[in-house]
């Protein structure tokens, strides 16, 4: 009989941006769960300090800048060495710029160009040959409800953003399908992390999803057999006939 749910059983994933809200929830959730896991961001002591298990030996921290191009690289090379293979990539680190017709500029644009869309792209053809091994490999990319559809007032550069990851998304899982490798798009709505500070119109925090109910999330996807793919995840804040 087939495997109803995939355990951690020493699986290895890879998280960016863990050193603050979603990405630290999820890496608290995982590392609770069992999951070995290899976790990247500009600042490795606040990673530390932000999931409070700094000696684990199911856990590896790497300094990873993602506008850094050889900082992708060298994070996938210790990762491989120390753990001798790579099972899953959390595609989280991400920023959001006020970029629109009227307002912000092209280097805004380009920030969130190589922040929210390039990095996740390195890092998945980076990791591609690991994820291929062991007949389970898993992307999740932390995309938005904004990378599904525009909403008037939000930044057109960072909805444009979301939707080439929501796109990228779809592609890894046409090139990884034969192989068992399964990847999603988790769009959720508005987080209440540090992100949405000062953003005019925010949703209120107390209607904002809490990382710790995304990083539930992710360990279910994580844990879903290859017969149970599930290509977008919306999880919205607030009521839409679309999502």
């Amino acid at each position: 009989m087939s495997e109803v749910m995939l355990k951690p059983n020493g699986r290895v994933i890879m998280v960016s941006g863990a050193s603050r809200g979603i990405g630290a929830a999820i890496a608290r959730r995982l590392l609770a769960d069992g999951f070995r896991l290899s976790l990247g961001g500009r600042n490795p002591d606040e990673i530390a300090k932000a999931i409070g298990a700094q000696n684990s030996e199911n856990l590896l921290i790497c300094p990873f800048d993602a506008e850094i191009p050889a900082s992708a690289e060298t994070w996938v090379e210790k990762t491989a060495s120390h753990f001798s293979q790579i099972d899953g990539l959390v595609n989280n680190a991400g920023i959001l710029r006020n970029v629109g017709f009227s307002m912000g500029d092209e280097q805004d644009l380009d920030d969130l160009w190589a922040v929210n869309v390039k990095a996740p792209f390195r890092l998945i053809k980076l990791c591609l040959p690991y994820l291929r091994k062991p007949g389970n490999g898993r992307i999740v990319n932390i995309a938005s409800t904004d990378g599904r559809r525009f909403r008037q007032g939000v930044s057109v550069g960072y909805t444009m953003s979301k939707h080439a990851l929501v796109a990228m998304t779809h592609a890894a899982r046409f090139e990884g399908w034969d192989d068992g490798i399964r990847a999603t798009a988790l769009c959720p709505g508005a987080v209440n992390t540090d992100l949405l500070a000062g953003i005019k119109g925010a949703t209120p925090v107390a209607e904002r999803i809490q990382p710790d109910t995304l990083a539930a999330i992710v360990a279910t996807i994580l844990s879903l057999p290859n017969t149970a793919s599930v290509a977008e995840m919306p999880v919205n804040t607030r009521l839409e006939s679309s999502l």
